[in-house]
């Protein structure tokens, strides 16, 4: 998929599903989405290239190998510049609305503050996206018609894995810029977010820097990145639901400025990949032992 305007997005998302669940997994990019809508951009004060700032670019297609190892994997195709899914329903700035947010909204979140609410006012470097406010009615609209399906899609698909393995694991795949003036960004290739050991297992988190590690990456947990609304929003241990994020330092597989996969892209991917079964058999094992004694 490359970036693209389009007058409507539909689908507005994709699951992408294996022909046979062979683990309790989920594989889930909200922020790879690269189909712009015309009418957001032509609202925006920015230009496209810087537009895409904000986007997780190619890592569903890093991931994408998950499907043939046997789990499904879901991926926005909107942008997270127009509307992002890894934040609470109603995280909104009321100073870029025209109109009274509902009384729920959460208008005093960290995220909100730095301009990187559910519909984000900066992109990049803190610049602003929009030269105007936009009617409280649009972001409601977008929260409806794009943020509510997806996430009732993501609740059934782990549900489903959940039901027939007795738990799921959720990993939400996303990129990290590698120019940054944080010392940890710049070492790490990898980081880890499991909030601080609370949304999923250690088993799970060491499954995943064991065999990062094993490949030569530099792998961190949970510094400057532990996990966003999803993964503290899908974790819970205690019942089985185990939430973990990914952020790949992007300088491992494109041109950061021209938005294209350059020589490490394959090298990534194919790492991904060998990973991968590793990763289910530690997890299906340890976790759902009397599940893969039965296989």
């Amino acid at each position: 998929m490359t970036a693209c305007l389009a007058d409507a997005i539909d689908p507005a998302f994709e699951v992408l599903a294996p022909a046979g669940t062979a683990a309790p997994f989920v594989f889930n990019s909200p922020h790879s989405g690269r189909i712009y809508p015309r009418s957001f951009v032509a609202q925006t004060r920015l230009d496209f290239a810087t537009l895409r700032r904000s986007e997780d670019t190619f890592v569903d297609e890093l991931f994408v190998h998950a499907v043939s190892e046997g789990a499904p994997l879901m991926r926005a195709l909107f942008p997270r510049s127009f509307l992002d899914l890894n934040r609470e329903p109603y995280e909104l700035d009321p100073r870029m609305f025209d109109g009274r947010l509902p009384p729920f909204a959460n208008t005093r979140s960290i995220r909100v503050s730095g301009g990187l609410g559910t519909i984000a006012r900066v992109v990049g470097d803190a610049q602003e996206i929009y030269p105007r406010r936009l009617a409280v009615s649009e972001a409601l609209e977008r929260i409806e018609t794009y943020y509510k399906p997806y996430h009732q899609a993501l609740r059934r698909l782990i549900g489903r894995v959940q039901r027939q393995w007795g738990l799921a694991v959720l990993v939400d795949c996303h990129s990290m810029p590698s120019a940054s003036n944080r010392e940890d960004v710049a070492r790490a290739d990898f980081v880890i977010g499991d909030r601080y050991g609370t949304s999923c297992s250690e088993i799970v988190t060491e499954a995943i820097e064991a065999g990062l590690t094993a490949r030569g990456y530099r792998v961190v947990r949970n510094k400057p990145y532990a996990g966003g609304y999803i993964t503290e929003h899908y974790g819970n241990p205690s019942a089985g639901l185990h939430a973990v994020q990914i952020e790949l330092n992007r300088s491992l597989y494109m041109d950061e400025a021209a938005y294209e996969r350059h020589a490490g892209f394959e090298r990534v991917r194919s790492d991904i990949a060998a990973l991968l079964p590793e990763l289910f058999a530690a997890v299906t094992d340890r976790l759902a032992p009397s599940r893969a004694a039965a296989e």
